[in-house]
């Protein structure tokens, strides 16, 4: 009930926020909030190193009881975990992460920046991270991103003195954050930023710690605490009817695709910020005691402080309106301010806040979500005043557009809509949308990004945009607005998209992977998607050599935009093992298309496109296999079942509410996903179901767990502790334990070949505890560290085989790596090689 009662405020006093892309429409309560923070000049930005990492109270804390301007900066931007509520991995997740971070500062009222650096993946130390990433690149986007935010203080969420006690990543971070410091007001450092931004000092820099950090609370009520504030974030906000910590909870939990639902808390909070650099406030209780962040700070700033001091101290919650006489009287105060940054963010700031005070509506709606290059799209545009305030439309200017459009000028009288048409002409050599750190091929650590402006946006700004031009109080004043899409769905009423330009054709083959356990050829479908109409031209294959395709080229003919046409190609292997990449050529007129379309639709982020080459690995694998039947038990998902499918298994996914015995019989192997005994919560009935399928026979393959949040009991039939333990060099030396075991032999013989081309990591959450019955088969080591001796462990149960297993799999499946099928096999093939000896002994 009580959650319930929480879900329903939250609706009622944050509209917006589960309508991901709806315009935010302010209620009077947060009018006046904006008011208070336009009357606050001071920025606090939090630094770490992913989505997730950042302290979401502190930040809630900083923005809506401090009033400050509070920036998020994630130096990447997830690319590297996993992904709870659908398959996309990799950059795709990173995209997800991405908005899901944005989504979460609208409700903690925070900003959101990134660097370029790229999430490759578990770093055990920040020496190896910093090689990954480029140090010196990721340490001037750092800069460029303090120069840009100009904050007063800066909070660390991680300690910069801890290499390689924690994940590289983290350390990075603070690392780059205090070197930082010291050089954002050095004008010939990274002197090419000085182009769009200026010097700045922040005053302070703190870290973030708590208890954990010093191991144990004992040690932390210990420990020397002069240079330590602690701040009260549990404080309660009438206008909002929340505690700071439940807006926090809300503001996490829109992290979905890692699973970091969280329940709001009430009452006291404390948090504790450890000062690493600058001077130490007097005010212990006030992180910015001694900065000045009135209006006084900024040159003709008192005038201004004094004109919004009494809006907020008349302001009626009934009739917001009556503010607007005062609060053009600031703006126009403002826009004459010479202090540019200041300038720039107050005058966008009462902007929004006259315009919801007016009641004023403004939007601009395409026709189509997507239009391609060299076409028209007809706009549709509204205007609507609901206030007494004297507002007249003097000009619409639709940017990019070839011509322009003229408007006599006219009142928005109260309460009334004014509806206009309009088009815009999309250019011929205008580029498709698409995340701008995903345009161009980047490295493994390291995303490119080529126009310097961009870098640190959370996404790419939108292209087609309508500006408004208004009078309000006989003040010009210019609105802008993003052009956007919106549609009636019949379950989820009104839904926004936005409005992007696609290519006029993009394709992709079905699997990702392709693999041939055989010389025999195989039929491939490619999809073809049209992204306008009656697209007509041919498609063909770019392949490696010793490859053969046919037929060279398929004709297509698509009617209707946003119609698919699938052609078949033959492809037909060499004879004996190789690999390579085969890409899709879509020929229409004088262009050709070589790039895949996604679309990332989820209701609590915005709907996504994404441009990727499309391309997929072609893998002649020389391997064998025994037993035909695999059930498969999903987890947090991964790609296992549509591989094996891939090597001729028959793998049937079943649901924990349909495990049991009779349904088990008809399986040679169970394989249970990544995580599963993390995340599904029905598994702690059907564990010994499992156990006793094993016993009469069956192989039972556990892929990795973490050590908490275990559903389960037992994991395994005999004892079996996990760790943290985990290999993250994918090129680390693999010692076989036991070569003679028949996992390593039978039927596909594993040599060190088989562990060459892995991806990302070994392997993670190895268990470092387990009973005599397991046989340890492989042992790897990162440098400068003890052997990991359980990456795979195996034990006879009854008459089958239970198999735990730590090896990523799942990351090295969807990247076609020859060894991991085979080894694979090879677990799922375990005991066959004894029942074929006991068939020809019956014989």
């Amino acid at each position: 009930m009580q959650k319930s009662i929480l879900f329903l405020l939250f609706i009622f006093l944050f509209p917006y926020s589960n309508q991901a892309q709806q315009p935010k429409k302010l209620n009077a309560s947060e009018i006046y909030e904006s008011i208070q923070k336009l009357n606050f000049l001071g920025s606090a930005l939090y630094i770490a190193a992913h989505p997730d990492d950042e302290n979401t109270r502190l930040i809630s804390y900083l923005s809506n009881e401090v009033k400050a301007r509070t920036g998020y900066l994630a130096l990447t931007r997830g690319d590297g975990g996993q992904n709870l509520i659908g398959p996309e991995i990799s950059e795709l997740l990173g995209v997800i992460r991405t908005q899901e971070l944005l989504e979460a500062r609208k409700i903690d009222g925070g900003e959101q920046f990134f660097t370029r650096a790229n999430d490759f993946g578990f770093s055990k130390h920040p020496d190896e991270t910093l090689a990954i990433w480029n140090k010196e690149k990721v340490l001037s986007d750092v800069v460029l991103a303090i120069r840009k935010f100009q904050p007063d203080i800066i909070i660390n969420r991680f300690d910069h003195r801890s290499a390689g006690s924690t994940h590289g990543h983290h350390t990075s971070s603070a690392m780059l954050s205090v070197e930082a410091f010291d050089l954002t007001n050095n004008p010939n450092i990274y002197p090419e930023q000085l182009n769009q931004t200026s010097i700045w000092q922040p005053q302070r820099v703190f870290f973030n710690t708590s208890w954990w950090f010093y191991g144990s609370q004992e040690n932390f009520e210990k420990a020397n605490k002069t240079n330590l504030l602690s701040i009260d974030t549990g404080v309660y906000y009438p206008l909002k009817g929340l505690s700071n910590p439940e807006i926090a909870a809300l503001s996490r939990s829109k992290h979905k695709s890692q699973g970091f639902g969280s329940t709001g808390s009430r009452g006291e909070e404390i948090e504790y910020i450890e000062l690493i650099k600058g001077d130490l406030p007097i005010n212990k209780s006030n992180v910015f005691d001694g900065i000045d962040t009135s209006w006084n700070r900024v040159k003709g700033g008192t005038a201004i402080g004094n004109i919004l001091s009494k809006v907020e101290a008349d302001f009626d919650f009934t009739n917001p309106s009556t503010s607007i006489p005062k609060l053009v009287e600031a703006y126009k105060l403002i826009e004459k301010l010479e202090d540019s940054h200041w300038g720039t963010i107050k005058s966008n700031q009462i902007k929004d806040i006259i315009a919801a005070c007016a009641g004023l509506y403004l939007e601009a709606v395409a026709e189509t979500n997507h239009a391609t290059q060299n076409s028209e799209v007809a706009i549709a545009v509204e205007m609507i005043n609901r206030s007494n305030a004297n507002i007249v439309f003097t000009e619409l200017n639709l940017k990019d557009k070839s011509h322009k459009k003229s408007y006599k000028r006219f009142a928005l009288e109260n309460n009334k809509r004014a509806l206009l048409k309009d088009t815009i002409n999309i250019s011929k050599n205008q580029e498709p949308t698409a995340p701008y750190w995903l345009t161009s091929k980047g490295t493994l650590g390291m995303y490119t990004v080529s126009n310097s402006n961009d870098i640190g946006l959370p996404e790419t700004p939108a292209i087609y945009n309508a500006i408004f031009k208004l009078e309000i109080q006989n003040t010009p004043i210019e609105f802008t607005k993003p052009i956007v899409y919106k549609t009636n769905d019949p379950v989820k009423g009104e839904v926004y998209k936005p409005f992007v330009i696609t290519p006029e054709a993009s394709a992709k083959f079905t699997e990702k992977v392709i693999v041939f356990s055989n010389d025999q050829q195989k039929e491939v479908p490619v999809i073809i998607k049209a992204g306008k109409d009656k697209l007509e031209g041919f498609v063909s294959i770019a392949h490696p050599k010793n490859w053969n395709v046919y037929p060279e080229k398929q004709t297509i003919s698509i009617s209707h935009d946003d119609e698919e046409q699938t052609v078949l190609f033959t492809i037909v292997p060499p004879k004996d093992q190789h690999e390579g990449l085969i890409t899709p050529m879509v020929h229409v007129g004088d262009h050709i298309y070589t790039r895949e379309l996604f679309e990332i639709d989820y209701d609590h982020i915005p709907f996504q496109t994404v441009l990727l080459p499309s391309e997929s690995k072609v893998v002649r694998l020389d391997i064998q296999k025994k037993g035909e039947n695999i059930a498969y038990i999903e987890g947090a998902g991964d790609v296992i079942p549509e591989s094996l499918r891939q090597i001729g298994y028959n793998v049937v996914t079943i649901a924990p509410k349909d495990i049991n015995a009779e349904t088990l019989s008809r399986f040679d192997a169970v394989v249970v996903g990544i995580r599963a005994y993390n995340t599904v919560d029905d598994l702690k009935y059907k564990q010994q179901i499992l156990f006793d399928f094993v016993e009469k026979g069956g192989n039972m393959i556990v892929q990795y767990n973490t050590n908490s949040r275990l559903k389960v009991d037992a994991l395994a039939p005999f004892d079996l502790e996990l760790s943290r333990d985990r290999v993250t060099d994918e090129n680390s030396e693999v010692i076989f334990l036991n070569p003679s075991h028949s996992i390593l032999n039978y039927p596909n013989k594993i040599t060190q070949k088989d562990f060459e081309g892995w991806t990302q990591e070994r392997g993670l959450y190895f268990p470092d505890k387990w009973s005599n019955d397991f046989t340890p088969i492989l042992s790897m080591h990162d440098k400068g560290e003890s052997p990991k001796d359980g990456s795979l462990l195996v034990a006879k149960y009854g008459k089958g085989y239970y198999i735990y297993t730590g090896l990523s799999f799942f990351r090295e499946f969807p990247e076609g790596v020859s060894g991991a099928y085979r080894l694979f096999s090879n677990m799922l093939s375990i005991g066959k090689e004894n029942l074929k000896l006991e068939a020809k002994i019956n014989d």
